[in-house]
């Protein structure tokens, strides 16, 4: 940040009212020679690596905090008489099971560096989960997971809690860190071999 030039950090506000991403605006800024990583022309190798990490290698530390969220969601149930119904019991045990699924499957690809797919795999495990987690804590709150608990007005920010804040950010798991789309095709592409989709096509 503290080089030749100017470097503007803009927030983007988030459905939930945080801002866990920014846009970056680089006007005439020049690094010096030892902050570049990679070496020259080594920036898309260092971004892939990044998000590698962000889609799959990281997953098993999250997974800890997938497993706590899960467990609140199964005590609401409970609390609230909702584990009563026959179709949120399967919903549950079905989210217990693929959390177990992606634990094995980090687990396996820890030691196989060489899997060009096994971060979209993961990536693609975990976002859509994440999802299906945040709607059935909705659905087991029932009409009052729609209520916020401050003073809603148009003058204040609004404020959620763990729940909505949960589903809301959970919209764009599929989204970030690259689209399930895109890992699809990266799996197609990398691990498959299926051909490349032609340049220009639209």
């Amino acid at each position: 940040m503290d080089q030749p030039g100017r470097i503007e950090v803009r927030p983007i506000r988030q459905m939930t009212g945080t801002s866990e991403f920014n846009e970056v605006f680089f006007d005439g800024a020049v690094a010096r020679a030892e902050h570049v990583v990679g070496g020259e022309g080594g920036g898309w190798k260092v971004a892939m690596s990044l998000l590698g990490f962000e889609r799959g290698v990281s997953t098993l530390a999250q997974q800890v905090g997938f497993a706590e969220e899960l467990g609140r969601v199964v005590r609401a149930a409970v609390e609230s008489g909702a584990v009563g119904d026959a179709v949120v019991r399967e919903r549950l045990l079905r989210l217990w099971g693929e959390l177990r699924v992606m634990r094995w499957n980090a687990l396996r690809t820890l030691g196989s560096s060489g899997d060009a797919g096994a971060p979209s795999v993961a990536k693609l495990l975990w976002a859509g989960w994440h999802q299906r987690l945040g709607e059935l804590a909705m659905l087991v709150r029932g009409a009052g997971a729609t209520v916020g608990p401050g003073d809603w007005s148009a003058s204040a920010p609004y404020e959620l809690d763990v729940w909505q804040r949960q589903f809301l950010f959970s919209r764009a798991d599929t989204i970030y860190g690259g689209s399930d789309q895109i890992q699809r095709t990266i799996i197609a592409e990398r691990v498959l071999g299926l051909p490349r989709e032609p340049k220009g096509v639209v």
